[in-house]
């Protein structure tokens, strides 16, 4: 593997498309009869190529046959394409990666907020038009000593409150050269109870592949090693 990690090019609609057919094609998924739960996640931001992404979603609904309902995309919090999504006809469910409860600590361990901050996302994300019975939901990845203290969590109660919406709790996931530490288990059980207490469904994500390195935060340094050697 020679390539580095980094933005070569954005994929293409075909090639979006076709990763998720080759992937059911390969587990023997038959669509329409199995349970399909697909996320746009982990092939770079999707809003940063939001066209191709958007025709991507019309090709597996209307040629695929899977449910837009079964789909949902993640995003760092493109402020602008948050409108633009609302007023598609066909559209996955909507999932904000926000990893912190304040500006200051939102921009130390998510850059991209330098451009848009915490109060222009909510404000976005407040005028999305959800619909009958869908929730909105936030990507929390709890970081041992950084935002997982009782405090962080009255603050993302105060954040996101008034909003439908879940918070999924996603352990960071160790890993040498990764610059954080997980977080203690009774730390992440504590930071749900206050969410949960407020009224607001939270739910600790179950790693998988964490043992091999290919688990949420660890296949970049998976791709090092390879390259490495």
């Amino acid at each position: 593997m020679t390539a580095l990690l980094g933005l070569h090019r954005n994929l293409a609609a075909g090639e979006i498309a076709g990763q998720v057919l080759a992937v059911l094609n390969d587990q023997g998924v038959e669509v329409g009869s199995d349970r399909i739960n697909l996320v746009f996640m982990g092939q770079g931001e999707p809003f940063l190529n939001y066209d191709n992404f958007m025709q991507a979603v019309r090709m597996l609904v209307t040629e695929a046959g899977i449910p837009a309902s079964r789909m949902t995309v993640s995003t760092s919090g493109i402020v602008p394409r948050i409108a633009d999504f609302g007023a598609e006809d066909i559209r996955p469910k909507l999932a904000v990666s926000l990893n912190a409860s304040n500006e200051a600590l939102r921009t130390s361990v998510m850059p991209i907020t330098k451009k848009w901050t915490i109060a222009k996302l909510l404000a976005a994300l407040r005028n999305f038009p959800l619909r009958n019975r869908e929730r909105l939901t936030f990507e929390y990845v709890l970081l041992g000593g950084v935002n997982d203290a009782p405090s962080h969590a009255r603050e993302l109660v105060d954040l996101i409150r008034g909003l439908r919406a879940k918070v999924n709790l996603i352990a960071l996931n160790p890993g040498p050269e990764i610059p954080f530490a997980m977080p203690d288990r009774d730390r992440v059980l504590a930071f749900q109870s206050i969410l949960t207490a407020a009224g607001i469904p939270a739910f600790i994500r179950r790693p998988r592949g964490r043992d091999i390195y290919a688990a949420c935060g660890q296949l970049k340094h998976t791709t090092e090693l390879v390259q490495l050697r």
